[in-house]
């Protein structure tokens, strides 16, 4: 089993919303980044674990734990011309762009800050992919040691 985290905008899709929805399961589409496309469809599996990340808002942090129910598939918003991710570029016999499925596992009792995460940075957290310089990709692999330190932060 592999670990990551994915990002999100809890104004678009937050870790409440996801908790929302029927069987707590949901598509996580919409990615448009080369270097995380290529994990969505080459290296993240079924049966994996990601930290869900609140991105872009007042208190950036990890809310919780979503597991991976479904490997990478070609992502449906790329070929919906309706949609705001649609990709006219993108066909279906040769998609752009992947999904995978997500459902629930744990919804934090508090937001793991971004700025706890950095204040472990020094000793705990030297390599955690999310704290390096310049990194903004909404997908990133999690190394097993910097994700069982991050759970004794919950």
């Amino acid at each position: 089993m592999n670990h990551w985290l994915f990002k999100s905008e809890p104004d678009s899709f937050s870790i409440d919303d996801l908790g929302k929805l029927a069987k707590q399961t949901a598509t996580w589409d919409g990615v448009r980044n080369y270097q995380a496309r290529n994990m969505l469809r080459d290296s993240i599996k079924k049966g994996d674990l990601a930290f869900f990340y609140h991105s872009s808002c007042a208190m950036p942090g990890i809310a919780g734990i979503v597991s991976i129910v479904r490997g990478g598939y070609p992502d449906p918003t790329a070929f919906d011309r309706k949609h705001h991710y649609f990709d006219p570029d993108s066909r279906q016999e040769a998609p752009s762009w992947f999904a995978v499925d997500v459902k629930l596992v744990s919804k934090f009792g508090r937001l793991i800050t971004l700025d706890e995460l950095r204040a472990h940075a020094a000793k705990k957290l030297q390599d955690f992919v999310l704290l390096r310089r310049g990194n903004r990709l909404s997908v990133m692999p999690v190394a097993k040691k910097d994700w069982e330190f991050i759970l004794t932060l919950e």
